[in-house]
């Protein structure tokens, strides 16, 4: 009795040793499904609830008999469970990734029309300019060959607060001949001019214009006086060389441009060392130019402004003006 007990002892340890080796394995399947599982719900479900799976009673047929769950059905039916799971999510997954990627193809294609349609919608820059801002071009009206152009002059500011009278005279009606062609001679003249190097740059510009000017090299000093004008606009030299292109102009020749020279010497700086004398030959330049009603305007216009400030040996020369332009007394 006593060795059938024994081997029955151990019959029941060597059939149960198998049972316990195969429970380990399930046990280590459905740990790592689960941990499968789980990593594939965080995935599918960032954030929100992830679904349990649904592990029912094994069903065996007869709810009359005893129940026939062992703890390895019962691992068997988790398992079964896990892996279903699993492949619903495997595919849900699969899913979500395959709706994304047509997403994305879709808005590019989108993307890609919006901007064809921008490109074709894009105002075109406008070639010229708006007719509005544009005025039309209305020709000049033609200049009468005795009248001059009356000249604003009318704020500027005169020693004896006197409106000036004096008209603009016209420019257009003398062009500037072309600058003559080299001439070895000339060259050996104006070089022949000694130029100043006294250090003051706006003196010696003057002064060199000066001596071209005594010189008789007129369109020499013309060029030299224009420049130290551009430079030196506001020196006290300014109105003297001004004065002085206006008198080379008129030596030369050119009593239209000699005028045009005068007149600005005259309104632009009404209180300048030679305003007095440029009014003067303003008189003088529109007497050659046969314009003798204008001249004699501009002779009353030195009575009313220099009369009594004027030096006595200019007032004689326009008193001899005033006659060669047959003006009235």
């Amino acid at each position: 009795m006593r060795h059938a007990l024994i081997s029955i002892a151990l019959l029941s340890a060597v059939a149960a040793a198998p049972l316990a080796a195969q429970d380990t394995a399930v046990e280590l399947r459905v740990g790592k499904l689960e941990k499968e599982m789980k990593a594939v719900q965080r995935k599918v479900f960032p954030g929100g609830a992830p679904v349990q799976p649904e592990i029912g009673p094994l069903d065996t047929g007869d709810a009359g008999a005893a129940p026939a769950s062992t703890p390895l059905n019962d691992l068997s039916s988790r398992v079964d469970a896990l892996e279903s799971q699993l492949k619903m999510l495997t595919g849900q997954v699969e899913l979500d990734g395959n709706r994304l990627k047509k997403l994305e193809e879709a808005f590019k294609a989108y993307q890609g029309v919006t901007d064809a349609r921008l490109k074709t919608l894009e105002p075109a820059v406008p070639d010229a300019t708006p007719a509005a801002t544009t005025a039309p071009a209305v020709p000049p009206p033609a200049a009468k060959p005795a009248a001059l152009v009356p000249a604003a002059v009318t704020e500027t500011p005169k020693p004896a607060a006197v409106k000036p009278k004096v008209e603009a005279p016209v420019a257009a009606t003398t062009k500037a001949a072309a600058p003559a062609k080299a001439d070895p001679k000339r060259k050996t003249l104006v070089d022949a001019v000694e130029i100043p190097a006294t250090g003051d740059a706006a003196e010696d510009a003057y002064t060199y214009g000066f001596r071209l000017w005594t010189a008789k090299l007129y369109p020499e000093a013309q060029v030299k006086l224009k420049e130290f004008a551009a430079k030196f606009p506001k020196h006290k030299r300014a109105s003297y060389a001004q004065n002085l292109l206006g008198r080379a102009y008129l030596d030369e020749g050119k009593p239209a441009l000699a005028s045009v020279a005068f007149y600005e010497n005259y309104t632009k700086n009404p209180k300048g060392d030679r305003a007095s004398e440029s009014l003067y030959y303003l008189g003088v330049a529109l007497t050659r130019l046969k314009k003798l009603p204008d001249a004699c305007k501009v002779f009353d216009e030195f009575k009313d402004v220099y009369g009594t400030s004027a030096p006595a040996d200019l007032k004689a020369r326009v008193t001899k003006a005033r006659a060669d332009a047959s003006c009235a007394v």
